[in-house]
Order: structure tokens, then sequence, then C-alpha cells
């Protein structure tokens, strides 16, 4: 990333402590139920929802996640929370999204639109949101054998591209 561009997203980071924050940023673009595009003041920040995996869009399932996140976020207020030292392998930023002051990757796991990533992450109330989800059958778990999101990647890795 040149260091103009890293000013620019962390001028733009920097401003979401502003009381008018949430006001300024919006979600521009969902790829799938756990990356979206956020947009302020002409700066874009593609930003990797922690704590979850989502179906992939060409993934059964992806598709539902996907729309469940645009229904949360369409005009919404926007708060994030962005781990400075994290980017994932393909650029992303890494960090936590609250759409109307509802916990994004609580909210999809609870409601059974992805899993909960025990790998990457240590929050209990996501991990027994999923487990709930998981135990009632909602969302993706009501599908006989749903396929985590990981190994969807690693069956496509031949041509799974993260939209871009």
């Amino acid at each position: 990333m040149s260091l103009l561009r890293f000013i620019s997203v962390c001028l733009l980071l920097l401003s979401c402590t502003a009381s008018q924050a949430e006001d300024a940023y919006t979600v521009s673009y969902v790829y799938d139920g756990d990356t979206v595009e956020l947009k302020h003041a002409g700066i874009r920040l593609k930003l990797r929802l922690t704590d979850i995996d989502a179906p992939e869009r060409n993934q059964q399932y992806g598709q539902k996640a996907r729309r469940a996140l645009i229904k949360l976020c369409t005009g919404s207020n926007i708060t994030i929370n962005v781990n400075f030292s994290g980017m994932d392998k393909y650029g992303r930023h890494l960090g936590r999204l609250q759409c109307n002051q509802i916990d994004v990757s609580l909210y999809m796991a609870a409601q059974g639109h992805a899993w909960y990533t025990e790998k990457y992450s240590n929050d209990l109330a996501i991990k027994n949101a999923a487990a709930m989800a998981r135990q009632k059958r909602i969302g993706l778990w009501g599908a006989i054998k749903p396929q985590a999101p990981w190994v969807w990647r690693h069956l496509h890795s031949n041509t799974y591209q993260p939209a871009n």
C-alpha cells in the first residue's frame, strides 16, 4: 500500500471516533456475507469482517448471506473498528462493523448466515450465537450438510478469486 493511501485510510479510520462519523460512512458494496466496501469522502476501504466466515457468492447459500448483509446495512449508521495490524492475504482490512448499532459478525452468526471462525477468534458471544443457530437449524444450518466456506475454497482453489 502506498504511503498516501495508508495515510488516507488512517485518517478515514480516525474520523470514525468523531460524533458525526456515523452519518459519514456508507457501505458502498457488499461482496459477500463477510466482506464489504466502505466509502467516506471519496476514500474506499475494503473490510473483511472478523470472527466469521460466510459462504462464498458462488457457494450454496452464498447469495442469501450476501442479501442478509445488504438488508442489514443499507441506509444504516455505520461504525467500524479496524485492526490496524491486520490485513488478510488478499489485502483487505480486518475489523468489526456495526450497522445501526448491531454487531454485524454477531448478527450473521446468530441468523445462521456465517460460521464462527474458531481458528481466528475467541469471541464467546459469536461462538454461542453460531452454536444456537446451528442447534435451531436457522439459515444455512437448515441444509442437511452445509459446506464450510474454507472447505469450498479449498475444493475450488484453482478457480477461486475473492471479489475485487
